[in-house]
């Protein structure tokens, strides 16, 4: 008879300090920010959020509504200043979450991508970060 293998949500990625899944999510256990960094630079569009926020949930439902499929980088509430303080300088804004990276520039939060995507603006930025090719 065959066992069935135990379920996790989240993978080991290498180090044991990220964790990843299928779904694209990236988590941060404590990892040094610097790692953020580099899944912005890597990525089209990255959403970077407290873990379990539903509003990320809500941006990423969104962006895969309209073809984009971006990876979440969840982090714990304990290291938010750290990763905040790593990312500010790129960025010329306070950085609050969900924040959503287009190109490895901070684009906004929530109510920024709403505000694009009503007004129908979203999806020719999404093309100019080199996120949808239609």
């Amino acid at each position: 008879m065959h066992q069935a293998i135990p379920y996790r949500t989240c993978i080991p990625a290498g180090g044991g300090r990220d964790q990843s899944h299928a779904g694209g999510t990236v988590e941060s256990n404590g990892a040094d920010p610097a790692s953020v960094a580099t899944v912005v630079s890597e990525n089209a569009v990255v959403i970077i959020g407290r873990r379990d926020c539903c509003m990320c949930h809500v941006v990423k439902r969104l962006l895969q509504g309209l073809g984009v499929n971006p990876p979440v980088y969840e982090v714990h509430e304990d290291h938010e200043a750290a990763v905040a303080r790593h990312l500010s300088p790129q960025t010329a804004e306070t950085l609050q979450f969900p924040a959503v990276f287009l190109a490895g520039k901070l684009f906004g939060g929530l109510e920024r991508v709403m505000a694009t995507h009503i007004s129908g603006e979203l999806v020719p930025i999404l093309k100019d970060a080199g996120a949808l090719w239609l």
